[in-house]
């Protein structure tokens, strides 16, 4: 037993001493992030380039890239880039190529991303699911392929964000679907570079505090669309369902809310300087002590406590 006991200690200790070891010479390394209006990817291209990574920081707005370049030094880059356009994507990935020459790009974040409306599948019509799907699936798949070769070039990392939510559906809407399909394009992405020294991550959060999930601004959809609807469905489900359907995800949201964001950066940073990044990182009190574990559990437990 005291053997047995020693050497679990020792295969600990020996991982913590492996995880904390760093890629060297990483200053003034290339990285890449998408989404960086606000929230995650906001944080992550002002952090980077303090710890001096050359940042080129994707805006989907005018504002947010002038906003974000005016409290960052002169070495981080913005451009405006909607990940849905094909032809946009295209010329952001040559004007990166003609930055980083022969160095090719070190890191690669994939961040951007929209919650959509979220509502019984009987609510929704095809567009409802069409645009999340185009954003966080398509886009970024769209953006890796394009930026792909820079990576290889520098035998660098992907970092995909995806979510609890490419783990556990639980609600309807185009976002779960979106983060399924993000996870598996991630695990057939890190198998197929994993020859080529390219390394693939992918960030699991729970709910953080974000634009993204806002719960007024999710409600206040919701109520667009369920003023819309047939009578026959609003039948269906009876006019108090609304009431009682908000109140519980309030509710939930209170729980499960993670108000500081830092903790997703941290594992960014990680993915992108660690000797040897994680394939999966789940982030997020909720996601460690419910969603996760909830995620692993048979159906009927899971549809029983959703």
């Amino acid at each position: 037993y005291i053997f047995l006991f020693l050497g679990v200690i020792s295969l600990w200790w020996h991982w913590r001493a492996r995880d904390r070891m760093k890629v060297t010479n990483l200053t003034g390394k290339y990285i890449f992030i998408t989404g960086c209006d606000t929230g995650f990817g906001n944080m992550a291209a002002k952090i980077f380039d303090k710890k001096g990574f050359r940042v080129f920081a994707s805006c989907l707005t005018e504002t947010g890239a002038k906003e974000l370049k005016a409290v960052t030094s002169k070495q981080l880059q913005t451009v405006l880039l909607d990940v849905r356009d094909s032809d946009s994507v295209k010329k952001v990935a040559a004007w990166v190529r003609d930055e980083v020459q022969s160095e090719g790009l070190w890191g690669l974040v994939n961040n951007a991303g929209i919650m959509g409306p979220s509502a019984p599948t009987d609510w929704l019509d095809i567009e409802h699911f069409r645009e999340p799907i185009e954003v966080n699936l398509i886009g970024l798949i769209n953006v890796t392929i394009n930026m792909l070769p820079l990576i290889k070039k520098a035998k660098g990392r992907i970092v995909n964000v995806s979510s609890v939510g490419g783990r556990l559906a639980f609600c309807g809407g185009g976002y779960f679907p979106s983060k399924f399909g993000v996870e598996g394009f991630n695990d057939s992405l890190r198998r197929d570079m994993k020859a080529f020294g390219v390394k693939v991550c992918c960030i699991q959060p729970g709910l953080f505090k974000t634009a993204l999930s806002n719960p007024a601004k999710i409600l206040k959809e919701k109520e667009v669309i369920w003023n819309k609807l047939p009578l026959d469905i609003k039948t269906q489900y009876g006019e108090e369902y609304f009431q009682k359907d908000a109140a519980k995800k309030q509710k939930l949201s209170k729980i499960c809310l993670n108000n500081d964001i830092s903790p997703v950066i941290q594992c960014m940073e990680h993915a992108l300087t660690s000797l040897h990044p994680h394939a999966h990182y789940i982030v997020g009190q909720d996601a460690k002590l419910f969603w996760n574990p909830l995620s692993r559990m048979p159906a009927v437990i899971q549809d029983f406590l959703l």
